[in-house]
């Protein structure tokens, strides 16, 4: 079951204020106590009451009289910082109010005219309508197109900030098929060089037996008779290669 709000109002039953001060003054001396012990600091309350002779004191009147020495030896723009009475907190809550009237009356303002706007759109005209009216819904299709065409400008560079990103990445690429045509390139070299290799190393080969350096004992004289045709190595496509070079071309 919830608590009933109270209506802060004198009460003027004599015996009901009487009890009413007694709980009260009771739990304001338990929040104090309470204050002191949970955030470690110098508190103390005194109440006069035309109910007792002496005034209640807490924690008592020596620590009472200590805590307000130390208050009294604070310069007095100290003192007077955060101390309120009766008029100013009242003067305080009165501006906090009216400055929450006028939000909640401006988004009520907003909400009408964005309710006859709509209905503007729905077809219905503007004949009827009073220059505030006009004005205010003038306004309020200002505020909307700026934030529409906020919202393209975060559209539009969050697009050009995408297409930068992919032809930073686009532009990688070439470089990879240009290292790639540098190898391509190696490779060709080394395949002429090869190629320009075996041609020399054939024609030496040729003239060599044609001087009948490779006959078999009377093998130079045949060849100068033309005889010599079993003594060059002939160089076809075969698979001859593999027994005459190196390991290191033909594994």
């Amino acid at each position: 079951m919830t608590r009933k709000k109270v209506k802060l109002a004198f009460i003027t039953n004599d015996s009901a204020r009487k009890a009413t001060f007694k709980k009260r003054k009771k739990g304001l001396m338990k929040k104090v106590s309470e204050l002191s012990t949970l955030c470690g600091i110098d508190a103390c309350a005194v109440v006069y009451s035309p109910y007792e002779a002496q005034p209640d004191a807490w924690p008592d009147a020596r620590g009472a009289q200590r805590v307000l020495a130390q208050f009294k030896r604070m310069p007095e723009m100290e003192q007077s910082k955060k101390m309120v009475n009766q008029e100013s907190f009242i003067r305080h809550r009165i501006s906090k109010a009216a400055d929450q009237l006028k939000k909640v009356h401006k988004d009520n303002r907003e909400k009408e005219i964005t309710h006859l706007m709509y209905q503007c759109l729905t077809g219905k005209g503007l004949q009827g309508l009073a220059a505030p009216e006009l004005n205010d819904m003038g306004w309020l299709l200002d505020q909307n197109l700026k934030d529409i065409y906020k919202r393209i400008d975060g559209l539009k560079k969050a697009a050009a900030a995408a297409a930068a990103e992919g032809s930073v990445q686009v532009e990688q690429k070439p470089a990879v098929l240009e290292l790639g045509g540098c190898v391509d390139g190696a490779l060709q070299r080394q395949q002429q060089w090869f190629t320009e290799w075996m041609g020399n190393n054939t024609s030496d080969i040729q003239h060599q037996a044609a001087a009948g350096s490779f006959g078999h004992g009377g093998g130079g004289a045949a060849a100068a008779a033309g005889g010599g045709e079993e003594m060059i190595m002939q160089f076809n496509d075969g698979n001859n290669h593999a027994g005459m070079w190196s390991n290191v071309f033909f594994p």
